[in-house]
């Protein structure tokens, strides 16, 4: 489902991702890991359109993406969820997923019973002000509205950052619960190590902008892992 070759980014002067490989397939989850400051948030910005990479290629479902911008690959199939969240604190929650409907043609402007069925607190919830959420709702929040635009890529940046163990385990059943349906292909950044663990198919570690480890489940040990995100 996604494939990238050779991707690099820049921030004005500052190179910070030198050729970074890697592929993931539908129905698996891939976790980038990595200390901080090692371009992961950055790769997923590059994948995503939210800043435009310096060079590579990547290839959704066989189809290089070009240089287009976020909205558009929005449309294309490309969900991120970013670190911090970034919902709309003013809006309700119905108000929040309905602004995925900008990624859909009229026809499917409705929220699908599966969003709350994945989330119910969102339910409960739903005329609500985002603002008035916890930061455990609000990640929820964040995850249903990128489910909204179908994804067939859904991008996930650090979802337990802040957030509280209950919430933290439900948001690992909603991920392998996607996975399980085998409709998209799931990337995730995460620094929680045991959380990743257990959910990834396939790791991807980087290194001071580089791919320092990678491998399936089968290839990469615990023990290698630790070694490489430590180091």
């Amino acid at each position: 489902m996604l494939k990238l070759k050779n991707v690099t980014l820049h921030y004005g002067h500052s190179q910070i991702l030198y050729g970074i490989s890697m592929e993931v397939r539908r129905g698996e989850v891939a976790c980038v890991m990595g200390t901080n400051g090692v371009g992961k948030t950055s790769l997923m910005k590059a994948i995503s359109g939210s800043h435009a990479r310096s060079g590579g290629v990547i290839e959704l479902d066989g189809v290089a993406l070009g240089a287009a911008p976020a909205h558009q690959l929005a449309k294309r199939g490309i969900a991120y969820v970013p670190q911090g969240r970034e919902i709309f604190p003013l809006l309700t929650v119905r108000e929040n997923l309905e602004t995925g409907f900008g990624c859909l043609p009229a026809s499917q402007h409705h929220i699908p019973d599966r969003v709350y069925d994945l989330f119910p607190v969102l339910r409960d919830m739903r005329h609500r002000r985002g603002g008035d959420l916890s930061g455990g709702q609000q990640q929820q929040l964040a995850i249903a509205r990128a489910l909204i635009t179908r994804p067939k890529l859904l991008l996930l940046d650090e979802p337990t950052e802040g957030i509280q163990p209950n919430i933290i385990q439900q948001i690992g059943e909603v991920i392998r619960h996607l996975r399980t349906e085998g409709e998209m292909a799931i990337v995730l950044v995460e620094q929680y190590f045991d959380f990743a663990y257990e959910l990834a198919d396939n790791f991807v570690v980087l290194r001071q902008g580089r791919v320092a480890l990678t491998g399936d489940r089968s290839m990469v040990s615990r023990t290698d892992l630790l070694a490489g995100v430590s180091v």
